[in-house]
């Protein structure tokens, strides 16, 4: 069982809800926390840009990936959303297992 946390930076509590919903929603994530107000700094068409977004943390599993960063762009209002995943190399086997059970408890 292979499980990654993918982070998304979203503009604001609303967007990142819509996106939590709709990822749980379609099982493509067993959990999305939400943290909000961190303050991101980067470069945009060649411009130092800084603003106020909220960082969702997504639990998944690899095999879901695709879908859900489908998934995200469809729902995004971003051009280029930030969608990063990071494989879970340890953790929890009780909380791993949960993912998987979640995510395969309609399949």
């Amino acid at each position: 069982m292979s499980c990654l946390v993918v982070l998304v930076s979203a503009p604001s509590l609303r967007s990142a809800r819509k996106i939590s919903s709709q990822l749980l929603e379609k099982k493509l994530a067993a959990c999305v926390t939400l943290v909000p107000s961190v303050e991101s700094h980067y470069v945009w068409r060649g411009k130092k840009e800084k603003s106020r977004e909220v960082l969702l943390i997504i639990k998944t599993m690899t095999s879901y990936y695709l879908k859900l960063e489908e998934s995200i762009k469809k729902l995004h209002s971003y051009s280029v959303p930030e969608i990063i995943a990071f494989p879970i190399k340890r953790g929890s086997r009780d909380y791993l297992k949960w993912i998987f059970s979640t995510l395969h408890s309609s399949a």
